[in-house]
């Protein structure tokens, strides 16, 4: 048994389950509020979105089967529940997904949370221009910089068109930057 097979049953097991959530949100809630933020934008959007992903988690861990990592497996629901939020606000202002994503940015430079500068804002400008499947692989690369491997098990696609969707983000994102 690994140390992520015991962890994994502790959370699994009635008796221990809120002590061993306890220390996946002191171990887990960091890393994903930024990969969540990094998709829906607003830090107050990412912020629900974590929330409800932790929610998720708790309610479904006694399902969950260890194909994955129980990292990937996190990564995955904070992923959909990302997309989601975006599908449902876009929905709610009867907007497409990409004016959402265009809005957020825009909001972005008067967002209190964002520390970033000009240069940052026009990179988060050129990877709201990709379509969302390569916001997700450009910022989950260069961002976090995650292995293939670990990218392939959480958005379940292949390796190669991963690789695919990351140069073709690349190079639309050095585009973006140098016009003008």
């Amino acid at each position: 048994m690994t140390n992520e097979t015991d962890f994994i049953l502790r959370l699994q097991d009635p008796k221990s389950k809120e002590t061993a959530f306890r220390e996946l949100l002191s171990l887990y809630k960091e890393r994903l509020y930024w990969h969540i933020r990094k998709i829906v934008i607003s830090h107050d959007d990412a912020d629900d979105v974590l929330q409800n992903t932790f929610i998720k988690v708790y309610r479904s861990i006694d399902k969950f089967k260890g194909d994955s990592k129980l990292y990937s497996w996190l990564y995955r629901i904070a992923t959909n529940e990302s997309i989601t939020h975006i599908n449902r606000n876009a929905r709610r202002l009867q907007i497409t997904n990409e004016e959402h994503q265009n809005l957020a940015i825009n909001n972005l430079a008067a967002d209190v949370y964002f520390e970033g500068d000009d240069i940052q804002l026009k990179l988060q400008k050129a990877i709201a221009s990709l379509p969302q499947k390569q916001q997700l692989v450009f910022n989950m690369k260069y961002f976090d910089d995650m292995k293939y491997k670990e990218m392939s098990e959480i958005l379940e696609t292949s390796e190669g068109a991963l690789k695919a969707s990351y140069h073709i983000a690349v190079k639309k994102i050095e585009s973006f930057l140098t016009s003008d």
